[in-house]
């Protein structure tokens, strides 16, 4: 279900947008292992520690170095490159689309971030099944929320950014609102517990996509494609 983000928590190093199963998780986790441990069972004591680790872990958000250049389109997840085919975006771009598809596992970092600056022009928010997210129907037919992002270039381009819904994530965060203003790599929301993000890209925009499929990908860091209008030069 699509949730809008804590405005205030835990900053560095984990995220304000998991806080709630962190307290819950690890009340749960820790009191397990004080149970076990009270019972002499030290060994099985060991478990929900682990498991506690891997929890801090999945909501882990680390600072990123955030690429400058005119047209850049960076990544919006951290992951892996599963698909880049041209398909039909109906809602917010209108037409042909160049689909770039990341699947995150549960080890990824997985806040999403604004591929570049811009505006945020549309919310949709679609209810679905939980198919595993590497598939690519999972675009279609998986609980997704859509973000519509009119892009700070002289074209002022449409571009998209879909948080999916994985067979474990069931949870959506959407940290935007219509008319707010995005600055590249700036968080804009998470999927919990493994996932799929995709950036739509209007076919019949230069899009030079920089990517291939099975490339590990880092969220407002890589850089997926460069968008190449013909713009002119500032004070012309």
């Amino acid at each position: 279900m699509s949730e809008q983000a804590p405005k205030h928590g835990v900053r560095l190093p984990l995220t304000a947008y998991g806080w709630k199963e962190l307290v819950v998780l690890s009340v749960i986790l820790i009191a397990a292992a004080v149970v076990m441990a009270a019972f002499g069972r030290w060994p099985y004591a060991a478990i929900p520690l682990l498991l506690l680790v891997f929890v801090v872990s999945f909501f882990r958000d680390p600072e990123r170095g955030v690429p400058e250049g005119r047209g850049l389109m960076l990544s919006p997840a951290d992951g892996k490159v599963v698909e880049v085919a041209e398909v039909n975006e109906p809602d917010f771009i209108q037409g042909r689309a160049v689909r770039i598809g990341i699947f995150l596992s549960v080890f990824n970092v997985h806040v999403n971030r604004a591929p570049c600056a811009g505006v945020v022009r549309s919310l949709g928010y679609h209810r679905g099944r939980f198919r595993n997210a590497m598939l690519p129907a999972a675009a279609e037919q998986n609980e997704n929320n859509a973000i519509g992002i009119e892009c700070a270039d002289a074209r002022a381009t449409r571009i998209v950014v879909r948080q999916i819904a994985g067979a474990i994530a069931r949870r959506i965060v959407c940290d935007c609102a219509e008319g707010q203003p995005l600055s590249a790599g700036q968080r804009i929301g998470m999927i919990k517990f493994g996932s799929r993000t995709e950036l739509y890209v209007p076919a019949g925009a230069p899009f030079a996509v920089q990517v291939d499929v099975g490339q590990r990908v880092k969220g407002g860091s890589t850089i997926l494609g460069k968008l190449e209008w013909d713009e002119p030069d500032e004070g012309a």
